[in-house]
């Protein structure tokens, strides 16, 4: 019988866990807990649903938990070696010059949104809708892709943002969660969400100086950087996530 369906759980729960919480599941199937246990034991509600489905796996294609276990322990390691190989690109906006291979970031951004099959997270300071972007999220949604952006808010940036919320850019794409850093738990009034990136599966990490905007990822000059393996994506996918959980980034309302 085929076990596609826990090799994909499998991975889907390492992408949202990470390593070393992943190590900790591994722990517990050896030991022979159940999902309830399991559940308990992670407290984290981002991972419920991924934690679920691989005990549900396991007991669809009747895996016993000290072979889940050693899967899963196998499927770590082979990511911290994959970890291990890391390529860094710089990437540009703006005008070209002969003789230096560059990235441009339109390109490179659209193609980390298509990497993503699992998870998508971005961050923006300002937002304007670019239909290739919105595409890409439209077509990211449809293949099942969770899909988080966390942008800043007129009141956040304080008379600073002209125009409509950044979070208008993306009322065209149905599907995608918009956070924003909630005023409260800014440490000074002058604190603004300044932060632009977009990571896929924490495995793929577009970082750099531009706005989710036409002129940003087009016609300004801007620069980042975009890595693809090592252990930058995780911690950066981690990063959000934690602030998520602990209430720093809270959902933006319609």
């Amino acid at each position: 019988m085929s076990r596609a369906g826990f090799e994909d759980a499998a991975e889907a729960v390492a992408a949202v866990l990470g390593t070393a919480r992943t190590k900790d599941l591994v722990g517990l199937f050896a030991r022979g807990r159940g999902v309830e246990h399991a559940l308990i034991t992670v407290q984290d509600p981002t991972a419920s649903d991924a934690i679920r489905e691989l005990y549900g796996a396991v007991e669809r294609h009747g895996i016993p938990y000290a072979e889940a276990a050693a899967y899963l322990r196998g499927f770590v390691a082979g990511r911290t070696r994959q970890r291990e190989e890391v390529d860094v690109r710089t990437v540009w906006s703006g005008p070209a010059t002969p003789g230096v291979p560059v990235r441009p970031t339109a390109r490179v951004l659209v193609e980390v949104v298509g990497k993503a099959q699992r998870e998508l997270l971005a961050m923006t300071y300002s937002a304007r809708a670019y239909p290739p972007l919105s595409a890409a999220l439209r077509a990211a949604v449809g293949r099942g892709v969770e899909v988080h952006i966390v942008v800043e808010t007129k009141a956040g940036a304080s008379g600073l943002l002209d125009g409509p919320e950044p979070a208008k850019a993306f009322q065209g794409v149905s599907g995608v969660r918009l956070w924003h850093w909630a005023a409260e738990r800014r440490e000074h009034q002058r604190a603004r969400q300044h932060a632009k990136l977009a990571v896929a599966d924490r495995r793929v990490l577009w970082l750099g100086s531009a706005n989710l905007t036409e002129s940003g990822v087009r016609r300004n000059l801007e620069a980042g950087v975009l890595v693809t393996g090592g252990t930058a994506p995780q911690r950066a996918a981690e990063h959000i996530r934690e602030l998520q959980r602990r209430g720093v980034l809270r959902p933006l309302s319609a």
